[in-house]
């Protein structure tokens, strides 16, 4: 096929799967929190399956991303969405410990990495997109190659999160630092951020803090209604 002879086309595939390589980090800890849930023979299934549906989700949307980014108080509404996702999964922090350990159910683990990722993905699939320079074949096949990345850094998330408990929250606080900064993103907000851009850290910041402490106050008021 011309097309895999061209130089353009190698250049523009090493690209894209330098962006997954990039942009992949945050889902792979999304994935990782959720599929944590899981007994342990379910969390290959759920991170295959969640990888995968993330994945497609993506080439879907880079159609559309740059429409929805142009839409007001859409991130808005996203950024408060990961927010209550980062939230959620510290909360399950405490009740994942001990013999008595609860666990989830596999569709709400992928559930849970599907709207992460639609609203993560949202900014992410332009740069993407960009790099594709209109050819589908090659934005395909890129992010069909960044499919073993995003299981590899999944699976390696939650090995580590069983070995060193704090990952758990610092990737709870990393889903709030997202959720602010993508809020401060919204096009509603950009005369604001432009004339103030400390605010989108700012955000960021708050994000992060907010997902930690409502998802520590939970998480006691839980076990202390528990005993």
């Amino acid at each position: 096929m011309e097309i895999l002879q061209s130089a353009d086309f190698w250049i523009g595939l090493v690209k894209i799967i330098w962006i997954n390589i990039i942009l992949s980090g945050d889902n792979a800890v999304v994935i990782a929190l959720a599929a944590r849930s899981l007994p342990p023979a379910q969390q290959k299934k759920a991170i295959l399956f969640g990888s995968g549906a993330a994945v497609v989700l993506r080439i879907v949307l880079t159609v559309v991303a740059a429409k929805l980014l142009a839409l007001p108080y859409l991130q808005i509404i996203g950024g408060l969405l990961l927010l209550w996702i980062g939230v959620q999964l510290l909360g399950d922090e405490d009740e994942g410990e001990g013999e008595g350990k609860e666990y989830g159910t596999m569709m709400a683990a992928v559930r849970t990495i599907l709207i992460a990722d639609l609203v993560m993905s949202l900014d992410n699939v332009i740069a993407v997109a960009a790099a594709a320079q209109g050819s589908m074949v090659l934005l395909v096949l890129g992010l069909a190659i960044s499919i073993p990345l995003v299981i590899f850094g999944s699976t390696l998330m939650i090995k580590l999160m069983e070995r060193f408990p704090i990952i758990v929250m610092l990737g709870a606080a990393l889903i709030g630092w997202v959720g602010g900064e993508t809020i401060a993103s919204d096009v509603s907000l950009r005369a604001v951020m432009a004339a103030n851009p400390w605010l989108l850290h700012a955000a960021a910041a708050a994000g992060a803090v907010l997902v930690i402490a409502i998802g520590k106050w939970l998480s006691r008021r839980s076990a202390a209604h528990a005993t």
